[in-house]
């Protein structure tokens, strides 16, 4: 009976998705009418991603160990998203005051929006992974296919909520507004979420990673996700905070982001056509990215990344063909109709090799890790060098990847003719490697639950084979949250370009001369502000896994029952060490990204009397930090995948196996690399996405 009604649903979700895309091309494609399909898209995803909460929800949890460890988890997350979310409700509102006395109040309405969209999408992900986790290892007792499908389908809802939220809530409010320079609260106020949750969640759950490794797997000797391991509740907790709420908030403000400042740009250069062109493409992408869903499905013995790489290709082919179809009517020849399609292949092409690149330098089935484990054969120095060595070369093909779309993109439109449709073409670029968005986050997604399911079913003692195939779903996920992570950064440098050429436009900033020392002196701070920006991370994950270690120490000194399995650990006192530290450190980051554009800006301009120098010395100090945040995003995020990967290859059964000299080394590096690839390095893509925001929202406040 339960199967006969998720089938009627999906029938009529199928009903409800064929007349929404009729609607949109066929009815909506008209100028200004076709925002509504932005609206449609939006609904659809959601709807979409409500099926398939009800469908995961129907699954059974299995028996009542593993429906306990999976309570656990999804109190301590709650109880994580409670608190922060309490205190970034104060800090929104006071920024929402500022916003309307000094710029608009119709511009403070989207800025709430956005928070709260932002927020939302977290909320409803976080939610169903920590719900998925356990279903997913109680389907591993039966089959593969029926793990990865109900894993999956967790991070469907993910992704179908973090592009139905952006897409729905922008275009509501374009359509009430009118105006992109109000709208551009709504970015502002996702990546100010975004922010947090990357900084709070990243330092949540390196803090208990950290503290489980350290203790539990060095000191101790006991596996991974070993249950009388204090840290591990937090750990799991931390892997939805870090990689489920943190991703999703990051592509969250990167999607939203990289549709304004083509809707900026758009509407400048091409008018109504330009503007909406990049919510008819992002709608299309939606209606891909659904239909892409169900070609991922995977045999008993088949390969899962293979699978999800196949729904991820179906999905940009759909967006290939259906925006050429819809640029080529739409747009006329002589406005650049070609060109712009081809600026927007441009951005799905570099997206795809960017993640390619990633999974070379981050993955044990390439050179590049394997040369990390072989060093550990001569000591933790040498793991720590090699790892540095490969993080630091994985940096320049990217950028030249960044590099050669940015410029080919800004020429396919005819840029050296027509600057401003020029760097519409850099946005377009943006928006199309964003267009599958909902795809890519659900396949990131995926990685924690299948992590929290192979943990779950090693506290519970599940049979071997359980254990094989969480494993062989986690090992998928570990690839995929690289990947997803490099993509990230490849987005945000490109979104951020894109808002920056939106900022400079907007002022009527045609050039900036280097040479002026105010410039110059932008220049140089922007470039030292990512660094700092690590410091504050680090350190802050530092700290707080010295509390956990303490902690994870104390609990096996004075309850020695713990390693007899005859008493529980406290998981409540580490899931609050690390809630706390997150809750505490992630305030000051926060502000230095949003308060540094409006120092400079206004005060140099108040400093000097020259209304255009605040506003150069801005765009220098934005291209500054561009620039150094995303090689050293670069570098962080794969010397961290590359390290992690290097100790799992180990564990293996290569270069001396668990146990071993070699092993305890790659640990040592994994550790290092724990806040490299998961607070520092994933939330410089925020910083400098959320300094090029702020630039565009207060640009009135630089020239005036």
């Amino acid at each position: 009976m339960e199967n006969k009604r998720h089938i009627f649903w999906e029938v009529l979700f199928w009903i409800v998705l064929l007349a929404g895309i009729y609607m949109s091309f066929g009815v909506y494609l008209k100028d200004a009418k076709s925002i509504f399909i932005g609206m449609i898209a939006g609904v659809t995803a959601l709807l979409f991603a409500a099926v398939k909460t009800a469908k995961i929800m129907s699954q059974k949890k299995g028996n009542d160990a593993m429906s306990s460890i999976s309570n656990h988890i999804y109190t301590g997350a709650m109880a994580f998203l409670k608190r922060e979310y309490s205190i970034l409700a104060i800090f929104v509102l006071i920024i929402a005051v500022l916003i309307a006395y000094f710029l608009k109040p119709e511009t403070a309405i989207c800025f709430l929006c956005g928070a709260a969209c932002s927020a939302l999408a977290g909320y409803i992900g976080m939610t169903v992974s920590t719900k998925a986790n356990a279903r997913t290892a109680y389907a591993a007792e039966n089959s593969l296919n029926k793990a990865f499908r109900v894993a999956f389908s967790g991070g469907v809802v993910m992704g179908m909520t973090v592009v139905g939220l952006g897409l729905l809530g922008l275009t509501i409010l374009y359509y009430i507004f009118k105006d992109h320079e109000i709208i551009n609260g709504f970015a502002l106020g996702a990546s100010s979420i975004a922010l947090f949750a990357r900084v709070g969640g990243g330092i949540f759950t390196k803090a208990a990673d950290v503290g489980a490794d350290l203790v539990g797997k060095v000191e101790a000797g006991i596996p991974e996700d070993d249950h009388r391991n204090p840290a591990v509740i937090a750990d799991n907790v931390g892997d939805n905070v870090g990689d489920v709420a943190g991703m999703g908030a990051d592509l969250f403000e990167s999607y939203v982001g990289s549709i304004i400042a083509s809707i900026t740009l758009g509407a400048i250069c091409l008018n109504l056509m330009g503007a909406f062109l990049p919510i008819v493409i992002s709608g299309l992408g939606i209606f891909a990215s659904i239909i892409a869903v169900y070609f991922v499905r995977t045999k008993e013995n088949g390969s899962p990344m293979k699978s999800l790489q196949i729904g991820t290709s179906a999905a940009m082919l759909m967006v290939i063909a259906g925006s050429y179809f819809v640029i080529t009517n739409w747009i006329p020849k002589n406005n650049g109709g070609h060109g712009i399609f081809f600026a927007l292949l441009i951005g799905i092409a570099a997206g795809t090799l960017i993640g390619y690149l990633t999974e070379y330098f981050t993955s044990y089935s390439f050179n590049p890790v394997k040369r990390i484990a072989k060093s550990t054969e001569t000591g933790t120095a040498t793991t720590v060098i090699s790892g540095l060595d490969v993080g630091m070369f994985s940096t320049f093909f990217p950028m030249v990847i960044i590099s050669i779309a940015t410029i080919a993109a800004f020429l396919v439109i005819g840029g050296m003719g027509n600057y401003t449709l020029g760097v519409y073409g850099i946005s377009i670029a943006a928006v199309g490697m964003l267009s599958t968005v909902g795809m890519i986050v659900a396949v990131d997604a995926y990685g924690p639950i299948s992590d929290n399911a192979g943990g779950i079913a090693q506290m519970t003692n599940l049979d071997e084979a359980v254990r094989e195939r969480t494993d062989k779903l986690d090992s998928v996920g570990n690839t995929t949250a690289a990947i997803g992570k490099g993509f990230a950064i490849g987005s945000a440098a490109l979104t951020a370009l894109a808002l920056l050429c939106a900022y400079a436009t907007v002022i009527n900033l045609e050039n900036i001369d280097i040479l002026n020392p105010f410039v110059t002196s932008g220049v140089l701070l922007g470039a030292s502000l990512p660094f700092l920006f690590c410091s504050l991370t680090m350190g802050a994950v530092g700290r707080a896994a010295e509390k956990m270690v303490n902690e994870v120490r104390r609990q096996f000194k004075e309850n020695p029952g713990i390693m007899t399995h005859q008493t529980q650990p406290d998981y409540k006192k580490c899931v609050d060490i690390s809630t706390k530290a997150a809750i505490l450190e992630m305030l000051l980051p926060g502000i230095i990204a949003i308060g540094a554009p409006v120092v400079v800006g206004v005060g140099i301009s108040m400093l000097t009397g020259e209304k255009t120098l605040g506003a150069q010395a801005l765009g220098g100090m934005l291209m500054g930090a561009i620039t150094t945040g995303v090689c050293l995003a670069i570098m962080m995020a794969n010397t961290g995948g590359a390290w992690d990967n290097a100790k799992k290859y180990i564990e293996e059964g290569h270069f001396g196996g668990k146990g071993s000299a070699q092993h305890a080394a790659s640990v040592v590096g994994d550790t290092i690399g724990d806040p490299f690839k998961d607070t520092s390095g994933p939330s410089l893509n925020i910083l400098i996405k959320l300094m090029t925001i702020v630039s565009l929202v207060c640009a009135t406040l630089f020239i005036a």
